[in-house]
């Protein structure tokens, strides 16, 4: 495998004339990311600090889904714990079991989204993000509500299939919603890591 090398050392050849060309000659498969010579658009981004956009947004869409899946199994978990779990803790308060797993699973999606989807975009201001996240997901919260009484009220319906569609849409819409306006509206810190 050396003997297809050109030897860097020998007489000159493969020499480039530059310091840094000879030092890449030398050493082809010991280099630095940083050191590594430029050759195709990819290692053009990685070495100028250049984003990709779509891989990056595929990236943070693929952990706020994460972040609310893990939040979703939280809010059901914890609801049915309360009402059905040992103890039967909220049995006969469905309500306040449910407005308790939401609370809990609210926090772990600020907490998942803060450390983990939006991490290089978190603020120093942690109670101004946190009200701000609470907003966000009050208006998520309404958005779901208001396509269940679109449903339900003027266009009359009501079975437990228009119900649950309904309620996908409302969902969907308001998981669009608190996406974008996290984004923008909640964690807006710089675009580089935190120290």
């Amino acid at each position: 495998m050396t003997d297809a090398m050109p030897d860097a050392t020998a007489g000159g050849a493969g020499r480039t004339g530059t310091p840094e060309a000879e030092r890449h000659a030398a050493v082809p498969f010991v280099l630095a990311a940083s050191e590594a010579p430029v050759t195709d658009a990819a290692h053009v981004a990685a070495d100028t600090g250049v984003r990709r956009p779509g891989r990056e947004r595929l990236a943070e869409l693929a952990k706020f889904g994460s972040v609310g899946a893990v939040s979703f199994v939280v809010d059901m978990g914890l609801f049915n714990l309360l009402q059905f779990g040992p103890g039967h803790l909220l049995a006969e308060k469905p309500l306040t079991a449910r407005v308790v797993s939401v609370a809990v699973a609210t926090l772990v999606a600020w907490i998942g989204n803060r450390l983990w989807t939006f991490s290089d975009r978190r603020t120093e201001n942690r109670p101004r993000e946190l009200a701000g996240f609470l907003v966000v997901n009050v208006g998520g919260l309404l958005i779901g509500i208001g396509v269940l009484a679109l449903f339900v009220y003027p266009l009359g319906l009501d079975s437990p299939l228009a119900k649950n569609v309904a309620n996908l849409l409302g969902i969907g819409l308001g998981t669009v919603f608190r996406y974008f306006a996290y984004r923008h509206l909640v964690f807006t810190g710089d675009q580089a890591p935190p120290k």
